[in-house]
C-alpha cells in the first residue's frame, strides 16, 4: 500500500495508539521519522525508541509515554497537529518560528541544518518547513 504522506500516517498511528491505550507503536522507518522520533524523545513526549532491522522494510517502534495511576493514566501527549502536507507547504522564516500552547508545545522544524524544534530553530536563527506541532 502506498502512503502519500508518511508523517501524517505516523502522527495517526501514534495518535489511534494514545487513545487506544497501547504501550508500544510501529511505524515504517526513515530518516525524517527517526529525527522526530529522537526529538519526541529529547522532549520528554516518549519514553523511548528503537529501530529494527526487518526486511524487506525496517520498522520504527516507539514506546509511548504515560502520567498517573493505574485509573488516572493519561497519555503525555495530548494533541498532534501535521502543519505542512504535501499539498499545502507551510514556511517559517526565523523570525516567525510558531509557539505552540504558549511554549508548552513544541513545534518540530526541518531547516537546512537539519530537524530540530522551533525553539531551537528560533535559537539559532534560522527557519524552516514546520511539519507538525505536539502537545
Amino acid at each position: 500500500m502506498t502512503v502519500i504522506d508518511p508523517i501524517a500516517d505516523m502522527l495517526t498511528r501514534i495518535r489511534n495508539a494514545l487513545m487506544a491505550g497501547e504501550q508500544h507503536v510501529s511505524v515504517p522507518s526513515s530518516k525524517i521519522k527517526v529525527e522526530i522520533a529522537r526529538i519526541l524523545k529529547q522532549e520528554g513526549f516518549i519514553e523511548d525508541y528503537q529501530l529494527t532491522r526487518d526486511e524487506p522494510q525496517p520498522f520504527l517502534r516507539l514506546k509511548l509515554k504515560y502520567v498517573g495511576g493505574r485509573r488516572e493514566r493519561r497519555p503525555v501527549i495530548t494533541g498532534l497537529k501535521r502543519v505542512s502536507r504535501p499539498g499545502r507547504r507551510v514556511y517559517a522564516g526565523k523570525d516567525e518560528a510558531p509557539w505552540v500552547l504558549s511554549g508548552m508545545g513544541i513545534a518540530i522544524v526541518s531547516t537546512s541544518k537539519g530537524i530540530m524544534t522551533s525553539e531551537e530553530a528560533r535559537r539559532r536563527g534560522i527557519g524552516g518547513e514546520v511539519i507538525c506541532h505536539v502537545w
